[in-house]
């Protein structure tokens, strides 16, 4: 069986982290971008072995993301479905016309333009397979007819990936790679906060979308295998 090659961004912890837990029982060989290596993250080795690998990642940087596009391509030539799960800012202290622009402008550097970034880099060794996933993690907060006053960075900057969806699922849909946007609904992590579903349910959605078969969906949103729209989430 042809081994089978995942890249998971923001994977230090929450739905980063057992998403590449999950996508590591299924026999994939993953490589967790992560800020800082240690912690949960690292412990994935003891448990796994050398199909989990632990890599250096801040998406905002292209020398980390072209370092890594590179040893994939080095070590095995294609890739099999690229997770851009990394994002920050959750700002619910914040309103549109009082925002802190600094907040603002790091939410999109990672949410949006890092997911880009990451495309870009990726998008040669996703199209060297016959059938590979791009999955944008995404939210719900970012469907437009959802969006408020609250949380402007995080709500626009996910609005803008749902739109970076679109536009990369029409581009690389001739190569073969089926793009979609998940939003894994409110999880219990440190950004999302208690009170949330279990981390491993939301997970279970990116995953899903990770592991489309050739028969499967493209150019959309959806939670729990179930599309929902990008206007009412």
């Amino acid at each position: 069986m042809t081994e089978r090659i995942a890249v998971v961004t923001g994977g230090s912890r929450g739905l980063g982290l057992e998403t590449a837990r999950q996508l590591l029982e299924l026999g994939y060989i993953v490589y967790v971008g992560v800020r800082e290596v240690g912690g949960a993250a690292a412990a994935l080795g003891e448990r796994f072995g050398t199909i989990a690998r632990v890599r250096t990642l801040d998406v905002t940087r292209d020398a980390d993301v072209q370092a890594l596009a590179r040893e994939v391509r080095e070590q095995h030539g294609a890739l099999d479905t690229l997770v851009n799960n990394a994002g920050i800012h959750y700002d619910t202290d914040q309103v549109a016309s009082r925002a802190n622009l600094r907040i603002v402008e790091e939410a999109l550097a990672t949410n949006v333009v890092g997911a880009w970034r990451m495309a870009i880099a990726f998008a040669p060794l996703l199209a060297a397979r016959t059938h590979a996933t791009l999955v944008n993690v995404s939210s719900g907060a970012g469907a437009l007819g959802v969006i408020g006053a609250s949380r402007p960075a995080y709500s626009v900057s996910k609005a803008a990936m749902n739109a970076l969806t679109i536009s990369l699922a029409a581009d690389l849909k001739p190569q073969g790679i089926l793009v979609n946007a998940v939003c894994p609904g409110w999880v219990a992590t440190d950004m999302g906060g208690s009170g949330g579903r279990p981390v491993a349910d939301g997970a279970r959605g990116i995953v899903w979308a990770a592991t489309l078969t050739d028969s499967g969906p493209h150019g959309g949103f959806f939670r729990d295998g179930q599309p929902i729209s990008w206007v009412d989430g």
